[in-house]
């Protein structure tokens, strides 16, 4: 195990990952997303869900819903006797994964988890994590897991009819990192609907940084011209959003660009994260909705 242990501060650039199984493969979450280990010991089968779904479990009175990784990544029952689940909070919502064994924690760079190539990149996997002797360890989208099951992504799609549209909007010059094509297609469904069109994607903060700092090398002061706001997840291949929220924050002129991080991990327990590097706002993905204003707040109210 790479842990020297808990990795207290943001925006180092490393990531502590569980590591666990699933049949004969080795799987990977953000530390953060996890509350606990637990041994399965009592489930409730559920009519008429998701065949991922393996039932209820009850955690110190909180109903908890259990998903069978197995089957969701192999199509395969797991046996739900004495296995582990690894109960999980992200989205404001808690969920247990059945998994075979949890094997330890790693304290690793984002910079070592590789994007997957454009074959596998609409996978359940986010990243591949290169450990010693050949080993790989896969980094999973829990939120698309979830949201597989759920069909939609927090109601967005009903939250997206109470958002009215401006023209004013137009102007503005968004930029947004989010690896996820999912949440990708969200965002842009979201803004453009509010009237914001000119948006900009990049695939993670190591492309959004790069592009700033052409901005900054072209424009210098006046790289605002060309942005007037950016939205960034946490969890991205190559660099993070707090790593990239603190570049941008250390930077004598990139510092006057607003920062809105825009993730699952936006809970009170870890809100102290983005503001230890300088974030302007933080949202919690299922806040879709909320997001427009905040935008607003940082674009129409500054041009």
């Amino acid at each position: 195990m790479n842990n020297t242990g808990i990795l207290l501060e943001s925006g180092t650039g490393e990531v502590e990952v569980l590591e666990f199984t699933v049949g004969s493969k080795h799987y990977a979450i953000n530390v953060l997303k996890t509350k606990e280990i637990l041994m399965l010991d009592n489930i409730t089968k559920i009519p008429n869900v998701d065949p991922s779904v393996a039932g209820a479990t009850l955690v110190r009175d909180d109903i908890i819903t259990v998903i069978d990784l197995k089957y969701t990544l192999e199509k395969q029952y797991n046996d739900t006797e004495k296995r582990m689940i690894i109960l999980c909070e992200f989205n404001r919502t808690k969920v247990a994964f059945l998994v075979d064994k949890v094997l330890g924690i790693h304290r690793i760079g984002w910079d070592n988890i590789r994007k997957p190539d454009s074959i596998a990149e609409n996978s359940l996997v986010i990243g591949n994590i290169l450990m010693g002797n050949n080993k790989i360890l896969m980094l999973l989208d829990f939120e698309k897991i979830v949201m597989d099951i759920m069909e939609s992504y927090g109601g967005y799609d009903k939250r997206i009819e109470k958002i009215q549209y401006s023209k004013d909007r137009s102007d503005s010059k968004v930029i947004i990192a989010e690896d996820s094509r999912i949440i990708r297609k969200m965002l842009s469904d979201v803004l453009m609907e509010a009237g914001y069109s000119n948006l900009t994607f990049f695939d993670d903060g190591e492309q959004t940084l790069d592009y700033l700092r052409e901005l900054l090398k072209e424009k210098g002061e006046r790289f605002l011209e060309n942005v007037d706001a950016l939205i960034t997840d946490i969890e991205m291949p190559q660099m993070d959003g707090h790593t990239l929220t603190r570049r941008i924050k250390e930077d004598n002129i990139l510092r006057k660009l607003p920062v809105i991080i825009f993730s699952s991990l936006i809970t009170d327990d870890l809100y102290h994260k983005g503001q230890a590097v300088g974030a302007d706002a933080q949202i919690n993905k299922p806040d879709i909705d909320k997001l427009v204003k905040l935008v607003d707040d940082y674009t129409l109210n500054h041009n």
